[in-house]
């Protein structure tokens, strides 16, 4: 299938920001699966989800990424990202695995990461998003158990090309699939030419996306569209549509995502579509 097709993803909730910081995030599973079944209507065929306690806080509960997933199926087919990033044990973050999502997101490296400082209202620079190799790929063995597809996180360059020792332990499999994060301060720079240069490393035949945090977001969705990569959206990332107002939901930022693949000259792809892109020998979850 050619490179017109656009495969959008949504992240509904991530777990750091709150309703205090835009009213749409959602807490409960029911308010994710809602958020999910928006997105998915506005056009994305992958929502990418973080579970969360009724109050807001994280939480790595089986009980509740299984809730979140019972909702979800009950009023939609979309395809289900689970998080296993983050704080925790390891053994927290792939527990959920065991329940067969469609795809997980792999953390592919370790990077010094200034987190904001709500009460301080400044940034922390102590902090190290520690992803050591031995992790990953014990990560990427517990994806592989549970027939997960691997959605590799990208924060830089060396952590795309990490996929090679990957690949060559046998624990992920083409077709690859990878994010690239851009805009976070420690990680690569948010601009359409360090997306080129991200891009230029992918192997043939795989699939690959941007994520551009807050405003960036929009400006590196379109520089995207141009190299023939895919986006995602969604209020983990970015709470504003294009013309800077606040998104009540996620549905309303994936029909934002929707309107700039037709300006671009390229088609939404249709859940059909990206489980053909995604699993060409049709082995997904």
């Amino acid at each position: 299938m050619s490179t017109d097709k656009v495969i959008i993803s949504c992240a509904l909730t991530g777990a750091v920001t709150t309703k205090k910081h835009c009213p749409a995030i959602p807490y409960t599973p029911v308010e994710i699966a809602e958020e999910a079944q928006r997105a998915y209507e506005a056009g994305a065929s992958i929502v990418h989800i973080h579970a969360r306690n009724d109050d807001g806080s994280p939480t790595w509960s089986k009980d509740t990424f299984q809730q979140i997933m019972n909702e979800t199926k009950a009023r939609c087919p979309v395809l289900i990202n689970w998080s296993t990033g983050g704080m925790g044990p390891m053994q927290d973050r792939v527990a959920h695995l065991a329940q067969r999502p469609a795809i997980a997101a792999l953390n592919m490296g370790s990077m010094n990461y200034a987190k904001w400082n709500s009460e301080k209202k400044q940034f922390a620079f102590n902090f190290v998003f520690q992803n050591s190799f031995d992790d990953i790929v014990a990560f990427a063995k517990a994806m592989k158990e549970h027939n997960v597809k691997p959605e590799m996180e990208c924060f830089d360059v060396g952590h795309t090309n990490s996929h090679r020792v990957l690949a060559d332990l046998g624990v992920i499999t083409a077709p690859f699939h990878f994010s690239f994060i851009m805009g976070v301060l420690g990680g690569i720079p948010a601009s359409a030419r360090h997306l080129a240069f991200q891009a230029e490393q992918v192997p043939a035949g795989s699939r690959w996306k941007v994520i551009g945090i807050s405003r960036d977001q929009w400006q590196l969705a379109m520089a995207a569209l141009s190299l023939g990569g895919d986006v995602r959206v969604g209020l983990e990332d970015n709470f504003y549509l294009p013309d800077g107002t606040m998104a009540k939901s996620n549905g309303e930022l994936v029909a934002a995502a929707a309107k700039l693949v037709a300006l671009s000259g390229r088609s939404v792809a249709s859940l059909d579509e990206t489980k053909q892109l995604l699993w060409p020998a049709g082995d997904h979850n």
